[in-house]
């Protein structure tokens, strides 16, 4: 039987982006039973939680993944090899997070989920831009075939590193179509108001962590502009945990006099996203550059517009659900929150359009396109 060991690292460490596509992607693949022997290897100790919530035994390391990290990609050591801890000879090794560990597996698959640290190097803080540079271009070149989040990713590649369209397969994210859905319960929307301080107000809601390439500095000032020229009720509510560089986001309020209409509700819980996506009159997301845009699916997923920026993937996520606007506009910005927020028949067309084009987002044909990806590698 072929054997593949997955690294589900990031489904254990990361809560939102890259772990929730991995364990969206992973859980769909162990449910379509694809007759591999399938092996979850995690870098780092892990906890009795984290081993109840996987769909399969996990095998991690005693080393911790900061000191991997250090062996594996700073040093650039071939050892410890992933077999020593997965247990035997590997057909293939997937790594789903940018870079490849040490593996003797006879097919090495790599996912690289966006170039956004060589689009936009100032996003990201020196030490890791350095990093990416230097691991993400030397795994990309070790690894036999390479996973995309989108096909504006997979065009970046072939850009930027002349790597092969035939060594390069597209796997898209995608929601869960049982949790994602429209929530119309005046009480549970209620609840989530008032668990977030958002208000009665009408709301226009970003979700992202708080980092410079979210472009949240131009959407508060556009939000400020529009807010006069329509005479707009809305807040604006933004969603989510301090990243890095993020004290331009908060200044920029200051600035502009909007403390009472701009709110932060800090880190929302998952189980609180689709009654906070549901209960928004409109989703904006005109970030600078993604790999994919998995919270623009998910508002459509629960019936909200969405306005987002027309650059990288997002149109791919947003299809015809969503009201394109330029990212570096800010003029730009500030007419589609006005049309957004002023155009309830604009609103209900693009709900209908984005539940739509959302249902074709499913983890089902992720993992299928996954598997598709295997097929070729082994090939």
């Amino acid at each position: 039987m072929t054997v593949i060991a997955i690294d589900y690292t990031p489904a254990i460490r990361q809560q939102a982006g890259i772990g929730r596509i991995v364990r969206g992607q992973i859980k769909a693949l162990v449910r379509l039973n694809p007759g591999f022997d399938l092996l979850l290897f995690v870098a780092g100790r892990i906890t009795d939680s984290d081993r109840r919530a996987a769909p399969l035994p996990l095998h991690a390391t005693p080393i911790d993944e900061r000191n991997l990290v250090r062996i594996w990609h700073r040093l650039d050591l071939p050892f410890p090899r992933v077999e020593w801890f997965t247990g035997g000879k590997l057909d293939l090794f997937h790594a789903t997070d940018f870079v490849l560990a040490p593996t003797r597996a006879r097919r090495k698959v790599l996912t690289v989920h966006d170039l956004a640290f060589i689009h936009y190097p100032n996003a990201a803080m020196p030490s890791l831009h350095h990093y990416l540079n230097v691991v993400v271009p030397r795994s990309v070149h070790r690894a036999d075939h390479i996973i995309a989040d989108s096909h504006h990713t997979a065009r970046d590649l072939t850009e930027q590193w002349q790597t092969s369209p035939e060594r390069i397969s597209v796997v898209q994210g995608a929601v869960d179509h049982d949790h994602f859905r429209p929530v119309a319960d005046p009480e549970r929307q209620r609840a989530v108001r008032e668990r977030y301080a958002i208000g009665d107000r009408p709301y226009i809601l970003a979700l992202s962590r708080l980092e410079p390439r979210k472009n949240f500095p131009r959407l508060i000032e556009a939000f400020a502009r529009a807010r006069l020229a329509a005479s707009l009720p809305h807040r604006l509510v933004i969603g989510g945990g301090k990243g890095w560089l993020y004290d331009e986001i908060f200044r920029r309020v200051a600035e502009l006099g909007v403390q009472e209409h701009v709110h932060f509700t800090g880190f929302v819980a998952d189980a609180d996203l689709p009654v906070l996506y549901s209960a928004a009159e409109f989703f904006a997301y005109p970030s600078l550059y993604e790999g994919f845009g998995l919270p623009i699916v998910e508002a459509l997923a629960c019936g909200t517009p969405v306005l987002a920026a027309d650059n990288s993937c997002l149109p791919e996520a947003g299809g015809p659900g969503a009201y394109y606007v330029r990212a570096e506009d800010v003029e730009s910005i500030a007419a589609g929150i006005v049309q957004l927020a002023t155009n309830a028949g604009l609103r209900s067309q693009l709900r209908t359009a984005g539940l739509a084009h959302a249902a074709h987002f499913t983890w089902e044909r992720s993992a299928q396109q996954l598997l598709d990806a295997y097929a070729r590698a082994l090939a």
